[in-house]
């Protein structure tokens, strides 16, 4: 029997498209789960239903607006960066992010989303990272999360998950961690095959997985 769970990415004008893309392609196929019967829908949400332009110049048209999320039918929702966390259009995404990291629901941020929550209070009682300790007291001066603050590409602190710009793959590596989704021999062995390119590293992952008949 299947078991279907829903992954959110939040789209908006700028989204760094490139941030989440390894991530939700890896969750969408499932093709190194443990679980064969576990099976994740990746699904767009934003505040309206109007088309988006990504950063790249990808136009999405979202699947449902944010108004119409509902926790309990959250197994991730993933804050990709983008040139306008700080503008005040984004304000009805943190009750939300607040309500599922209560619920402890995963939430993944990478990039200018660590902003917008650094600005909001979100990550004071989580460890975290973001770009840089210094650009987000400078972005943010409200951020009080000093003390949290983890200098690694990305870091995962209970349901919150967060990264640097320059660690997508990082970024990817943690949420997987989190949802726990692969054995840890495929997981070691697709990290260290993005990360060092060598193909001794696919290999491991093959023979990491198990054989269906």
């Amino acid at each position: 029997m299947i078991t279907i769970k829903k992954i959110y990415l939040y789209v908006f004008d700028t989204m760094a498209d490139w941030e989440p893309a390894l991530l939700i392609a890896e969750l969408r196929l499932g093709r190194y789960f443990k679980d064969r019967t576990l099976k994740y829908e990746v699904a767009t949400v934003s505040l309206t239903l109007n088309p988006v332009t990504t950063m790249g110049g990808v136009k999405i048209l979202p699947d449902m607006t944010l108004a119409e999320l509902s926790a309990e039918d959250v197994a991730l929702l993933i804050l990709p960066g983008g040139n306008t966390w700080l503008e005040p259009f984004h304000a009805p995404v943190f009750p939300v992010v607040r309500e599922l990291l209560e619920r402890s629901i995963p939430v993944a941020a990478i990039c200018g989303a660590t902003i917008g929550l650094g600005a909001n209070g979100l990550l004071d009682r989580h460890k975290h990272t973001s770009n840089d300790l210094g650009f987000l007291k400078a972005c943010c001066p409200t951020y009080a999360g000093e003390a949290m603050y983890v200098n690694k590409p990305a870091v995962c602190d209970g349901p919150l998950i967060t990264a640097s710009g320059v660690a997508p793959l990082e970024f990817a590596y943690e949420t997987l961690k989190k949802l726990d989704l692969f054995a840890p021999a495929t997981l070691d062995a697709w990290y260290r095959l993005f990360s060092t390119h060598e193909p001794e590293h696919f290999y491991a992952l093959m023979g990491s997985l198990p054989v269906t008949s």
